[in-house]
């Protein structure tokens, strides 16, 4: 008979990439962008996270699903469409990184700036001290990816989603049971007439869980558990260990807009910008529904998840951009054996954040913005290229989705498309 222990041990076994998928997703577009929605419209937008969820969850669970099927990532499954898909994802992943990379970086470097008292670090103006407190993180992430890579991100990453979730889980259950008292007074409510407010809600969705690319993300971390494994996962498992990411932040963004719309809306207070200020202001959230003695604890579960969202991102894309190069030239780029390739674009990921730190970044939400638009637009391009590998007939019809699934990506790829290009018309 299977005692707890060995029941636990074994369901926390099975479970890697799905919560490295968590760590990336669980980051601007929770802690940010869903606090953000709560407290600009209340409750309103909390049906559009239900939507965005059900519209993207196929193209997400085919990363995973190729990887046990084949035991490959899905970037040779677009190679088998022909070299122009490993292109097309190769080339959206390389104009957007840095813009993606900096806007996590900046939120991250906010939270630590002001965690620990930096706001007046050497008389610097706070864009400064941002981009010098993203040297920092970025120096860390560099020396923790190059010395552990997968398994060090396995194991962090068990720990700080258990803690963000516990901490969230019980600010949104203390300000239902007691909170500030003027949700009821909010009068602003999303408008579908008003562009302005449609404008925020592409931004929100845009990273809502995630961009499309996590889907390829995930494939490669499953295909890097296999190997560690020395085995390939059952499509049992690994849809498991995918589905328990996926529902664990899509229940954390109706935690994070519930907190903002229960201590934000209808207060009277606007949001602030810079990353530092909006640090404060959500971490304020925090203490005001657990009370000071929890401030340390959300504090360390913040700072944690957006730290790892920050090391997530900088594996995924110069890991992704050297399997696509392998795709394309495997004599070449075969990064199996030569790690020099991985290192080179992690190199060149960190010197363009850093540049685009230092020279030409805007304010937080500006930088965030445009992050989540591009990947909103974006969105059905991978999509597509994801239903595609998926119905191939050289996958296994076992493994293939069914008609229903099949259904449910046309439906969905008619909604990404037509948000789209509605989203440019509105331009």
């Amino acid at each position: 008979m299977m005692t707890q222990n060995s029941f636990f041990n074994n369901l926390l076994s099975k479970l890697g990439p799905g919560l490295l998928y968590a760590g990336a997703a669980v980051g601007v577009s929770h802690l940010v962008q869903s606090t953000r929605a709560g407290g600009m419209f209340g409750f309103d937008l909390l049906i559009a996270i239900v939507i965005i969820h059900l519209i993207k969850y196929p193209f997400f669970e085919f990363g995973s699903r190729y990887t046990a099927a084949t035991g490959k990532n899905i970037l040779h499954g677009y190679y088998k469409l022909g070299s122009w898909a490993v292109w097309i994802y190769l080339l959206m992943t390389i104009a957007t990184m840095l813009i993606v990379q900096a806007a996590v970086t900046v939120v991250t470097a906010g939270l630590f700036t002001h965690i620990f008292g930096f706001e007046e670090l050497g008389g610097y103006e706070p864009q400064v001290v941002d981009a010098i407190i993203s040297s920092l993180i970025l120096l860390i992430c560099f020396t923790l990816l190059v010395s552990g890579r997968y398994a060090l991100l396995d194991k962090l990453m068990k720990i700080i989603i258990l803690i963000l979730s516990v901490t969230t889980i019980a600010a949104v259950i203390a300000l239902l049971l007691d909170n500030p008292g003027h949700y009821a007074s909010g009068t602003l409510h999303f408008d579908i007439s008003d562009t302005v407010h449609l404008l925020f809600l592409a931004a929100f969705l845009g990273w809502m869980p995630a961009p499309i690319e996590i889907s390829v993300w995930h494939s490669v971390w499953t295909e890097s558990k296999n190997e560690t494994d020395g085995k390939v996962a059952s499509m049992k498992d690994t849809l498991f260990d995918f589905r328990v990411g996926f529902i664990g932040t899509a229940f954390l963004a109706v935690c994070f807009l519930s907190i903002g719309a229960l201590v934000m809306y209808g207060s009277g207070v606007e949001f602030k910008t810079g990353g530092a200020a909006f640090a404060e202001q959500l971490l304020d959230m925090y203490k005001q529904a657990l009370g000071d003695w929890a401030y340390p604890i959300v504090a360390v579960a913040a700072l944690t998840t957006m730290f790892s969202t920050t090391l997530t991102l900088l594996d995924a894309f110069p890991r992704t951009i050297a399997m696509s190069l392998e795709c394309l030239a495997p004599q070449k780029f075969e990064h199996r054996k030569n790690k020099s390739i991985y290192i080179f674009w992690l190199l060149t990921t960190i010197a363009g954040t850093l540049l685009l730190l230092f020279f030409f970044t805007p304010s937080m939400s500006e930088m965030v913005k445009v992050a989540t638009v591009i990947a909103f637009v974006a969105a059905p391009v991978l999509a597509i290229l994801n239903t595609l590998v998926m119905f191939d007939k050289s996958i296994p019809e076992s493994y293939r989705p069914g008609r229903l699934m099949l259904i449910w990506c046309v439906l969905g790829l008619m909604i990404l498309i037509g948000c789209s290009i509605g989203y440019l018309l509105l331009m």
